[in-house]
């Protein structure tokens, strides 16, 4: 999200001189995305942020990709990804392509305090699934809670710390090209339009930055050409006294995310939330269903003909699958149709709402996947369209009475037996 922001102490004018107390002057340090054409922030540090003690041996980080050519719907499991590592050494890649690389991280360490991260080329953007805790940034820090997307903008040095007795977890998108809201949304300045599915005040960037003048030893694990680049550098990292711009790290709720509804049932792009070179990324959240009299909630079928469709399963029962669970992911390639399972179109007529929360990314390349993800796949899911799998002919699918929901087998459920969604919030 890009609108100016600005924190902490900064002179009048830009590039101009700026003095510490003893006199000596801050340095200045221009941070921007696509040379001096993109967004970008300028920030002011007690020291210059190039003094470099070491440059220790690269870590190989490159993602290996298991299978590329092929022509399946798939289902990973989730929850078989070992926890393991801290927020950054824990993360599992399970599939991706030259324009993003999604992965999971169920972190169980903690990075230690004079160690911290930046990707060199990449943004990322992560959902955090379960859990909470501060992203420490060059910047200044960002809170983040259950169902927060945390946007970090390539080039920023910063650290994760979880807070709690829940388990992190984390889904990891990394792009070359920066996350922003779809162009439909904003006027020609940039500003949210009054049909945006959010405004401004839902994005939560950095209070004012930690301005630490500390000499010793911190490095800074730095992401470039698929490695890792430790540099050690003599001075603390989050140095800087002020900034401002428009590039920074934020948060943002899904639970911010206001559906679009209609009379019938509404396409995949109004749940667009962030867009970016060759994917996007779309929000599914709890909202009233169509209100036609013989509308059919159930999405219908249809053939992705110039993307892969990546839905990672968050909270609550998706009305369309059946023996999915949280935490899993689907894959439905380019090339074939696919859409909801046997009986749940019929299940679905005469529900009203819906309670569920998934995060979908659509790509217009194909994707990759990893033998991580392999080993994570549940087989035949390929063929779970078949009605003789779901104990009954599509004939025999009997619609549910009016003002019922729906459960993950298609059964009809009372309200009050929906999934706590208000816990989730934090």
């Amino acid at each position: 999200m890009s609108f100016y922001v600005q924190r902490g102490q900064i002179p009048p004018k830009r590039h101009t001189q700026f003095q510490r107390p003893d006199g000596a002057l801050y340095t200045e340090e221009v941070l921007g995305e696509e040379g001096f054409h993109g967004i970008g922030s300028i920030a002011y540090h007690i020291h210059p942020p190039t003094l470099v003690e070491a440059v220790g041996e690269p870590e190989d980080v490159t993602v290996e990709y298991a299978e590329e050519a092929f022509l399946a719907h798939r289902h990973f499991l989730g929850p078989k990804v070992e926890p393991g590592g801290d927020w950054l050494t824990g993360r599992v890649p399970i599939m991706g392509n030259n324009d993003i690389v999604m992965s999971m991280c169920v972190p169980t360490d903690g990075m230690p305090e004079d160690t911290f991260y930046k990707n060199a080329t990449h943004d990322e953007l992560i959902y955090v699934h379960d859990g909470e805790g501060t992203l420490h940034t060059v910047l200044g820090d960002v809170e983040f809670r259950q169902g927060d997307y945390v946007h970090v903008p390539r080039t920023l040095i910063h650290r994760w710390s979880f807070t709690g007795d829940v388990q992190p977890r984390l889904l990891v998108m990394e792009s070359p090209t920066e996350f922003r809201p779809p162009k439909r949304y904003r006027n020609d300045m940039g500003q949210l339009l009054e049909h945006s599915p959010y405004c401004e005040r839902d994005f939560r960037p950095p209070g004012d930055p930690p301005a630490i003048d500390q000499e010793g030893r911190f490095t800074v694990k730095i992401k470039k050409h698929g490695k890792l680049f430790p540099f050690v550098y003599r001075y603390h990292p989050f140095d800087v006294v002020g900034w401002d711009g428009y590039m920074y790290p934020t948060a943002f709720s899904i639970h911010d995310f206001e559906p679009i509804t209609g009379r019938i049932h509404q396409p995949p792009p109004v749940h667009q939330t962030f867009e970016a070179r060759g994917f996007v990324v779309c929000s599914f959240v709890p909202r009233l269903f169509d209100y036609h009299p013989d509308s059919i909630p159930a999405p219908y079928n249809h053939s992705n003909i110039d993307s892969d469709e990546v839905l990672y399963y968050a909270e609550g029962d998706f009305m369309s699958r059946k023996g999915i669970g949280r935490g899993s992911f689907t894959l439905h390639p380019g090339g074939i149709p696919h859409g909801p399972h046997p009986g749940t179109t019929e299940a679905s007529i005469g529900a009203r709402e819906t309670h569920e929360l998934a995060v979908m990314v659509d790509t217009f390349a194909p994707l990759k996947l990893t033998k991580q993800a392999l080993a994570i796949e549940s087989p035949d899911y390929v063929l779970s369209w078949q009605p003789e799998k779901h104990g009954h002919p599509l004939p025999d699918a009997a619609p549910i009475p009016p003002g019922a929901t729906i459960s993950g087998d298609g059964a009809a459920g009372a309200l009050p037996d929906s999934p706590p969604l208000d816990a989730a919030r934090g």
